[in-house]
């Protein structure tokens, strides 16, 4: 699985799976969440945007936040299963949208806190390891054609006045 938005779903069907291996998180190239880490919580977000070209966007996020304690506390980092039971724990009282874009939030003193996407998740020996790739901003307009609102590949006529009153305007040759 990589280069797509993993959905809630997904995610834990993966790592249920998996539940007695070791649950690894990969931030950057050979970069690791501490092996101490705590699932602090699990945040449903409901998203409701307006793009540039003036369209509604929804979706739903299922943000996993992970804490790093500034002391290693462990040399090993928790089993699959004890994330699944906190999952569990979560869902008893807060029922999850499986169609949800799940993203994990870390940072520590090297590295600020910010939202990723896994990127892929791989079972290598004892561990599941979550390859997680930054979140990235985009131009949803594009997607429709539009650049920030106004049509691709069409050039807005603004007239400029010039000395003497007449009018310029792109590529009209005055300007």
């Amino acid at each position: 699985m990589t280069n797509t938005k993993m959905t809630w779903q997904i995610f834990k069907e993966q790592l249920e799976l998996h539940p007695d291996q070791i649950l690894q998180f990969q931030y950057a190239t050979d970069k690791w969440v501490d092996a101490s880490y705590h699932i602090t919580e699990i945040k449903q977000a409901p998203i409701t945007s307006v793009d540039c070209g003036g369209k509604m966007n929804a979706w739903t996020e299922i943000i996993v936040q992970l804490w790093e304690p500034e002391e290693q506390q462990t040399d090993r980092a928790m089993a699959v299963h004890k994330a699944l039971k906190i999952v569990n724990l979560v869902e008893a009282s807060l029922p999850l949208n499986p169609n949800a874009v799940v993203k994990i939030e870390f940072g520590n003193s090297a590295f600020d806190t910010r939202q990723m996407y896994p990127n892929e998740i791989v079972a290598d020996g004892e561990n599941l390891i979550v390859n997680l790739q930054p979140d990235a901003t985009q131009c949803k307009a594009t997607d429709r054609g539009q650049t920030c609102g106004t049509p691709k590949n069409k050039t807005l006529e603004i007239p400029v006045s010039i000395e003497g009153g007449q009018a310029c305007t792109p590529g009209g040759g005055c300007c």
